[in-house]
């Protein structure tokens, strides 16, 4: 293996209590809808299932988390709920569970707006030069 600046985890920590869990990324599968959901599909043993499933127990949904890939950056995001995965053809020693996270979302319309004019389509009530 070669020297990485990065690390091999995705850490995820409570704003109210500060306590966190580091998730192994060989473990996880990321993704990530148009609309900021994402979905971690993690595979672990059983004793590291139940440390998940402590992390979340009493956490309700759109708590707000921040979240850490690789140490690259924490960034915002909220729980939306845990639930079993399907595919239950692991061995006995392992379990499969899924982490729904909502990225916050712009409101601002004005970052949507294209100001290069690429487009031939005008917004409503604008005269075309």
């Amino acid at each position: 293996m070669f020297d990485s600046p990065f690390s091999n985890y995705i850490v995820l920590t409570r704003n109210k209590t500060n306590e966190s869990i580091k998730l192994d990324q060989r473990r996880v599968k990321l993704r990530e809808n148009k609309n900021g959901l994402m979905a971690l599909s993690y595979i672990g043993p059983l004793f590291e299932i139940m440390d998940l499933e402590d992390f979340f127990d009493d956490m309700i949904s759109s708590e707000k988390l921040s979240m850490d890939i690789s140490e690259t950056g924490e960034f915002r995001v909220s729980f939306r709920g845990i639930i079993d995965g399907k595919g239950k053809n692991f061995p006995q020693n392992l379990d499969h569970k899924i982490i729904l996270l909502q990225e916050p979302t712009c409101l601002d319309e004005r970052v949507n707006i294209q100001e290069t004019g690429f487009s031939k389509f005008k917004l409503k009530n604008e005269v075309s030069e």
